[in-house]
C-alpha cells in the first residue's frame, strides 16, 4: 500500500513539474530571446502631408498647432527607415522622408488673410532619429506552441509612441505668371536689405513626434498607420513671418517679380477702412508662432531575421514558430 501510494505521488510529482516546466521553458523562450532573432527592421510607408503655418487655414485669425489646418492642400509624403529593437518594447528608427507642404491665403475668408493673398510651395526633406516605445506589439498565433493545445490568443495589434530630433530641408516657392518662382533669393520682407531681418536658412532642425498602430500579416511582415507631428524652430517655411518691407526698395533691390510677390494683396475689403493693412511695418506674418507640419503614412514593415545558428533544423524552428516580435 505504501509502494502504491509512493509511486502515486511521484507520479502526480513529475506531473506537476512537466506541467509548469512546458509553459514556462516557452514563456521564458518567448519572452526572453525570441525577440532578439527580429531585432531589425526595414519599413515603407506612403501618405500625406500638411503645412501649419500663416497661410490659409480655416476662417479665422491664425491659430497655433492643428487647429488652423486646411485639408484642401494636403499634399503626398513618402518614407524609408531602419528600426532596431533594443529591447524587447524600445527602438531606435533612423528614417528618411520626402514631403510636399503648400498654403494660399485665397482659401480662407479672414479678411486680413484673404487681402493678403499670399501663397507657397515647398518641397520637404527630412532625416531623423527617433526614440519608440511599443506599449503594445504585434503578434501572431498563440502564446505557446504546443501541438494540439490552443492556448492564449495573442496580441493581434501593436501600439506605439515615438519622439526624437531631426533635420530638415525646405525652399519655399510662389507661381508667378505660371512659372514657380524660388522666394528665398527675393527678399520679400526685407532680408539683406537695411534694417530688414536676417536671410533665413534652408536647413533646419525638427522635433518629430507622433502615434502608431501595427498589424501583424505573417512573421516576418506587418502593416500599420502612424501620424507624425513636426515641430520646427523657423518660421520661414512658407517665405512669412515678420513685417512688411518698404515695396519700393524691394522693387529698387531685387526687380519687378520680388515686389510683386512681396505683396500681392488684393487692395479690397472692409480692412482698408482702418488704413493700409500692408504699408511698411505692418504685420505679414507672426515670428512667435513657428510653421510645424504633419504626416499620415500607412506602413509596412518587414523584420530582418538573424540565426543564431547556420544549422537547417535550428533554421526551421525559427520558422514554425507561431509567435512573432
Amino acid at each position: 500500500m505504501k509502494e502504491r501510494y509512493s509511486c502515486i505521488t511521484h507520479f502526480l510529482f513529475a506531473l506537476g513539474l512537466g506541467l509548469f516546466a512546458v509553459p514556462t521553458s516557452a514563456q521564458y523562450f518567448r519572452q526572453s530571446s525570441y525577440w532578439k532573432t527580429m531585432r531589425q527592421e526595414v519599413s515603407l510607408g506612403f501618405g500625406i502631408s500638411n503645412f501649419l503655418g500663416e497661410l490659409g487655414g480655416r476662417n479665422q485669425i491664425g491659430s497655433p498647432f492643428v487647429w488652423d489646418l486646411e485639408p484642401s492642400q494636403t499634399r503626398p509624403a513618402a518614407h524609408i527607415d531602419f528600426r532596431y529593437f533594443v529591447a524587447q518594447k524600445m527602438a531606435l528608427r533612423a528614417r528618411a522622408t520626402y514631403g510636399v507642404l503648400a498654403g494660399n491665403d485665397n482659401l480662407t475668408k479672414e479678411p486680413f488673410r484673404q487681402n493678403r493673398n499670399l501663397s507657397f510651395k515647398s518641397d520637404i526633406y527630412e532625416a531623423c532619429l527617433v526614440f519608440e516605445f511599443h506599449l503594445y506589439q504585434e503578434e501572431l498565433g498563440h502564446m505557446y506552441d504546443l501541438r494540439g493545445v490552443q492556448g492564449s490568443k495573442s496580441s493581434r495589434i501593436g501600439f506605439y509612441a515615438f519622439a526624437g530630433i531631426g533635420g530638415f530641408y525646405f525652399d519655399p516657392k510662389a507661381q508667378f505668371e505660371n512659372t514657380w518662382v524660388r522666394l528665398k533669393p527675393l527678399g520679400t520682407e526685407g532680408q539683406g536689405l537695411p534694417e530688414g531681418p536676417e536671410e533665413y536658412n534652408n536647413i533646419q532642425v525638427c522635433v518629430p513626434l507622433g502615434l502608431g498602430v501595427r498589424k501583424a500579416i505573417s512573421k516576418t511582415l506587418s502593416a500599420g498607420l502612424e501620424l507624425q507631428y513636426t515641430k520646427t524652430f523657423t518660421d520661414y517655411i512658407d517665405d512669412v513671418s515678420t513685417n512688411y518691407y518698404d515695396n519700393a526698395a524691394i522693387l529698387a533691390a531685387n526687380g519687378e517679380v520680388a515686389a510683386f510677390l512681396a505683396d500681392p494683396s488684393l487692395g479690397i475689403g472692409p480692412v482698408y477702412e482702418i488704413g493700409n493693412p500692408t504699408a511698411p511695418g505692418q504685420q505679414r506674418g507672426d515670428p512667435d508662432d513657428l510653421d510645424a507640419y504633419i504626416f499620415l503614412k500607412a506602413q509596412v514593415h518587414y523584420k530582418l531575421i538573424k540565426y543564431k545558428s547556420g544549422s537547417k533544423k535550428y533554421r526551421t524552428r525559427i520558422r514554425r514558430q507561431k509567435i512573432v516580435f
